[in-house]
C-alpha cells in the first residue's frame, strides 16, 4: 500500500503488517511459482494425477405419469341402440380382452344380422354370395364383435340382444352405460385403458437438452415408492420450449406390470447424460475459474506450481472432464488452489512495483545528471 521496498532481514512497515518472505529461485519468466516446503506444509497443498475415468452426470426433472394415447380404446354406438343389460363392472374394475361389457339392440344391428343369415340359408338366390359378403360388411361396419358373428353363422339365428365385449385387457377409466338407456350414435358407453405401459411426462431444463437423444435410458422414481426406481427409455422430445418455465417436455415410456404406477402421480426421472467412454478429469476443486478463463496448476515438484489454461467438458460426481491443456498423469493440485494462486498474484504485484519503482529512480537519477552539466 506505500512505496515498493525490500529488506534483507525481517521487518514491519510503518503499519505494523509483516513484509513477505521471498526466496532465491521463486521467479522464473515461465509464469511458475516456487514455495518454500515450510509454506506447502502449513496450506495444506495436495497434488492428484490426472485420469481416465467416466463421468456420471444425472440431469434430475419432475414429472408425471399418463396414459399411453395408443392404448385407449373407447366402445360407443354406431347406430342407435339400446342398453338392455350391463355387467357387473364399474370404474376402476379390471377387465381382460374378450369379456362381456353389456348386452345391446340395435334395430339396424338386427336388420343387418337377419340379412346376413337369410343369405346363409338361400340356396335358391342366384349370384348370393357377394350379397351375403355385402351382408356380413354392414355387421362389420356396426362394430359388432367377431365372435357373434361367427356365432350368428354356426347357429344360422339372430340374437335379440348383441353381447358388447372389452376390445382389450385394462383398467376401465369410465362407465356411462346405464340399463335401459338408449343410446345415440357417438355415445361412449366405456372407456377402457391399458396401463401394462404407461409414459412418464417430464419437464426438462433447457440447459440440459443438447445432452439429451431419443433412446436414452431413464431412471424413475415415485413419490409414493420410496428406494424403487421404474427403467425406461426417451421415446419422444416435445419440439416446443414452455416460455414461462423455460423446460421442454420429454416422453418416457415405462413397463408397468404390477399396475404400481397410476395416472397423475407425481415422479421424479434421473437420465444419465454422463460420457459413454472414460475421458481425461481432474477433481473439480481444482479448476480455477475466473468465468472467462479456466485453470489448473500442475505441481513440478520441489515446491514448483505452473499455471496451465484447460478446456473443460462435463461436470459430475466431484470431476470435470479436461478436453485441452494437460495430459493423463500430469499432478495436478486439488487443495489450496487459491491460496497458491492468491501468493502468485500478490508477488506479480510487488514485482511490478518494485520494477516502476527502479524505473522512476532511474529517470530521475539521469534527470538530475543532465541538470547538472556544465
Amino acid at each position: 500500500m506505500g512505496l515498493p521496498d525490500t529488506s534483507p532481514v525481517p521487518k514491519k512497515d510503518s503499519m505494523g503488517m509483516d513484509y513477505i518472505a521471498v526466496y532465491d529461485g521463486e521467479d522464473s519468466d515461465d509464469g511458475s511459482i516456487t514455495l518454500s516446503p515450510g509454506k506447502i506444509q502449513r496450506t495444506g497443498v495436495k497434488s492428484e494425477a490426472a485420469e481416465l475415468r467416466r463421468i456420471r452426470t444425472l440431469v434430475r426433472a419432475p414429472g408425471t405419469i399418463q396414459l399411453d394415447e395408443r392404448r385407449v380404446s373407447v366402445i360407443a354406438m354406431r347406430a342407435e341402440s339400446y342398453v338392455q343389460k350391463v355387467a357387473d363392472i364399474t370404474t376402476g374394475s379390471r377387465v381382460t380382452k374378450g369379456q362381456p361389457l353389456m348386452e345391446i339392440y340395435s334395430p339396424a344391428v338386427s336388420s343387418a344380422a337377419a340379412e346376413y343369415v337369410a343369405t346363409m340359408t338361400s340356396k335358391a338366390i342366384a349370384n348370393i354370395e357377394p350379397y351375403g359378403r355385402g351382408s356380413k360388411q354392414r355387421l362389420t361396419n356396426l362394430d359388432v364383435p367377431e365372435t357373434v358373428i361367427a356365432e350368428m353363422e354356426k347357429s344360422h339365428t339372430v340374437p335379440l340382444a348383441i353381447q358388447w365385449l372389452s376390445p382389450r385387457d385394462g383398467i376401465v377409466l369410465q362407465r356411462a352405460a346405464i340399463e335401459g338407456m338408449r343410446a345415440q350414435p357417438g355415445d361412449v358407453l366405456f372407456r377402457i385403458a391399458d396401463v401394462s405401459v404407461v409414459w412418464a411426462l417430464a419437464d426438462v431444463a433447457e440447459r440440459d437438452l443438447g445432452n439429451i437423444v431419443v433412446g436414452q435410458k431413464v431412471a424413475v422414481r415415485a413419490r409414493s415408492y420410496p428406494g424403487r426406481a421404474f427403467m425406461g427409455q426417451i421415446s419422444v422430445i416435445y419440439p416446443q420450449v414452455n416460455k414461462d418455465t423455460r423446460t421442454a417436455r420429454v416422453r418416457i415410456e415405462l413397463q408397468n406390470a404390477d399396475l404400481a404406477l397410476l395416472p397423475d402421480m407425481y415422479v421424479d426421472a434421473e437420465i444419465d447424460i454422463g460420457s459413454a467412454a472414460p475421458v481425461l478429469t481432474v477433481a473439480d476443486n481444482a479448476i480455477l475459474d475466473t468465468g472467462s478463463r479456466q485453470t489448473v496448476l500442475i505441481d513440478r515438484g520441489n515446491g514448483r506450481f505452473e499455471p496451465r489454461e484447460v478446456k473443460l467438458g462435463r461436470r459430475g460426481e466431484g470431476y470435470v472432464e479436461i478436453r485441452d491443456g494437460i495430459a493423463e498423469g500430469d499432478a495436478v493440485v486439488t487443495s489450496a488452489t487459491f491460496l497458491i494462486d492468491a501468493e502468485s498474484n500478490l508477488k506479480a504485484a510487488i514485482k511490478g512495483f518494485a520494477e516502476a519503482g527502479a524505473a522512476q529512480a532511474a529517470t530521475a537519477d539521469g534527470q538530475m545528471t543532465d541538470g547538472g552539466r556544465p
